[in-house]
């Protein structure tokens, strides 16, 4: 089994990694534990620069290589190398569980704000979300589908500029500049001041 994998002396560690990946879409557990081995140093560094917290960074760093066994089948090597496949995973995964730690702090300041004021109003905080998420909805509605894209994939989707670079096949500057074009002019139909 292991000769269907090319030796580290014979080809790139990306090609090495791109075929495990291939047979760990295949199934197949040996190839899944070298390619663990081979990149989960660098999938927990990424993980825990954006997390810190090591346990947090552990367990982000598990949840990667469950999915990387769920789905290696989707992998295409026409998109990009294995690597940044698996890590592009790894940044999503690490940038999903920075966003939980801060809106469940957020819900506790808000439940905690609640639970002190006596006049709070639910009515009235449904209603204040439901016209901000309108408000930003239409903005985002009002910008060119290339910025709309942009900054859809790199403030909802998480992902950073050369990710987004990648994925929309365009250079980085063009990113660049479809966000800053972009969140100026939903700065101004939001009525934010610069």
């Amino acid at each position: 089994m292991l000769d269907d994998v090319p030796h580290d002396n014979e080809v790139s560690p990306a090609s090495r990694q791109q075929a495990l990946l291939e047979r760990v879409a295949a199934g197949d557990k040996q190839a899944f534990s070298d390619l663990y081995d081979e990149v989960a140093p660098r999938v927990f560094g990424l993980v825990k620069r954006l997390l810190v917290d090591h346990s947090q960074s552990e367990e982000v760093t598990q949840e990667v290589f469950l999915e990387i066994w769920q789905t290696a089948t989707r992998f295409d090597p026409n998109k990009g190398g294995a690597t940044t496949w698996i890590l592009t995973m790894a940044h999503r995964r690490a940038v999903d569980r920075v966003r939980a730690s801060q809106s469940s702090r957020d819900r506790d300041l808000k439940v905690g704000i609640r639970d002190f004021s006596s006049d709070y109003d639910h009515v009235t905080e449904s209603v204040e979300v439901s016209v901000e998420h309108e408000r930003v909805e239409k903005a985002m509605a009002r910008l060119t589908e290339l910025q709309r894209q942009a900054i859809q994939l790199s403030y909802y989707g998480g992902y950073s500029n050369s990710e987004v670079a990648s994925i929309l096949s365009v250079p980085i500057g063009t990113v660049k500049t479809r966000i800053r074009d972009g969140m100026i002019r939903l700065r101004d139909e939001l009525g934010v001041a610069s």
